[in-house]
């Protein structure tokens, strides 16, 4: 039986060893959320400056920072000299800095607002809030698969296999599933509103966003084949639920990871998580400005899970969710199933700047163990398997029965010594 109090001790050495490599880096510091040492009035600045001087002050962080040094090609001064002398408002700055950041070709790079950035921080401060479905998507339409019992979702009435056509008046087919889900989450008490088709019927629910109080990992048995869902990365408890979902699957033979509509979270989670499988080796490398590369081994560890495996993925499978299961796919520890991952290997910083406003900048990108680049390509899976309407309409988890059936055989290919 696995010691989990041993294992908790471990976890917390583990993770302050990786925090310690990112803080002695300096590049690192407060990327995506506090386990870094941030907490959100830290990340305040409080600074009055003008306008003019907000978005100079703007102009020259991102050019410190940036992750690409050409700043995609081209003379970065020519923004500072373009707006000189023009800019009279914060909403004048703002606009004449997102107009800069949209030259730089990057979608992860935003600038905040005021009100903005303190809805980031919320966010970072751990809380997820949301309306409590779970989404797919069918022929580019966005489907809810599941509705969260006791969650807003379930009390405004929406059904497993609603159609959302739009999203505050936004259309979202064919809209990648993690811009949906971004654009369905926001502050808690804020109300979403959802364009729905039922059937033949169309009707729009504005629902009231809450904070979802589920746990991040789940798992189960189903006969010898043990089931383990990570729904995000972001939780601080994510490592110790996942070492309790393997004490509670470790008399199975094989093991179904499901990081389906997982859009990732803290990069140290996704690190422990591989390192259990991954017990020597690199299991990500970070390339920052001018190339600069950093690799993060693995660390010793116990015991080491060793049984044949399959990772569910989708095009919702984002950030840390690419990096596990990169890494699980670079080492032959398991066989990718699904479809395409979403494809963000990119690594961003959140930075305070004055009048409480904030930037959230992308200053390194993610490589898998092999070197390869995933950003805006994503993981092909081994075994591709794709959702239709009438497995939607069934509630027919293709892609997990099929995970299911050639586990069964990877399982009697061990058994069988091949």
């Amino acid at each position: 039986m696995l010691n989990i109090r041993m294992k908790k001790k471990q976890l917390f050495l583990f993770l302050i060893i990786v925090i310690a490599l990112f803080a002695l880096n300096g590049l690192f510091l407060r990327v995506h959320n506090p386990m870094f040492g941030d907490n959100s009035e830290e990340m305040i600045n409080h600074e009055k400056v003008s306008s003019q001087k907000l978005f100079e002050n703007t102009w020259e962080t991102i050019r410190e920072n940036y992750y690409d040094a050409t700043m995609n090609h081209q003379v970065w001064n020519r923004w500072k000299t373009h707006y000189h002398g023009k800019i009279k408002t914060d909403e004048d700055a703002k606009v004449a800095i997102q107009t800069m950041l949209e030259s730089l070709d990057d979608p992860y790079s935003r600038y905040m607002s005021k009100t903005e950035y303190a809805d980031q921080n919320t966010s970072i401060n751990s809380k997820i809030t949301g309306i409590g479905v779970n989404i797919a998507t069918t022929s580019g339409k966005v489907q809810i698969i599941s509705v969260m019992e006791g969650t807003p979702a379930q009390f405004a009435n929406l059904q497993n296999g609603d159609i959302i056509t739009s999203i505050d008046g936004k259309d979202v087919n064919g809209l990648p599933l993690s811009d949906v889900a971004n654009m369905v989450r926001g502050p808690e008490n804020t109300f979403v509103e959802l364009s729905i088709l039922r059937g033949k019927d169309k009707f729009n629910k504005k629902v009231i966003r809450k904070e979802i109080k589920i746990k991040t990992v789940r798992s189960s048995v189903d006969k010898n084949i043990g089931y383990i869902q990570i729904m995000t990365f972001i939780g601080s408890t994510t490592p110790n639920e996942f070492l309790e979902a393997l004490e509670k699957t470790k008399k199975s033979d094989g093991l179904i990871l499901d990081l389906r509509g997982n859009t990732g979270g803290l990069l140290p989670n996704a690190i422990f998580i591989a390192n259990l499988f991954i017990p020597e080796g690199n299991i990500v490398s970070i390339v920052g400005r001018n190339g600069f590369k950093y690799d993060i081994y693995a660390q010793d560890t116990e015991f080491n899970v060793n049984k044949p495996m399959i990772v569910l993925v989708d095009g919702a499978s984002a950030s840390a969710s690419e990096i596990l299961s990169g890494a699980l796919k670079d080492y032959k520890k398991a066989k990718l199933l699904g479809s395409q991952t979403y494809g963000k290997g990119m690594v961003q910083k959140i930075i305070p700047l004055p009048n409480e406003t904030g930037l959230n900048l992308t200053i390194a990108k993610y490589l898998t163990p092999n070197g390869t680049d995933i950003n805006k390509k994503g993981i092909t899976p081994d075994i591709e398997v794709n959702f239709t309407m009438e497995d939607v309409k069934k509630q027919n988890d293709v892609q997990l029965s099929t995970a299911k059936s050639i586990l069964n055989e990877m399982i009697g290919q061990k058994l069988a010594g091949k």
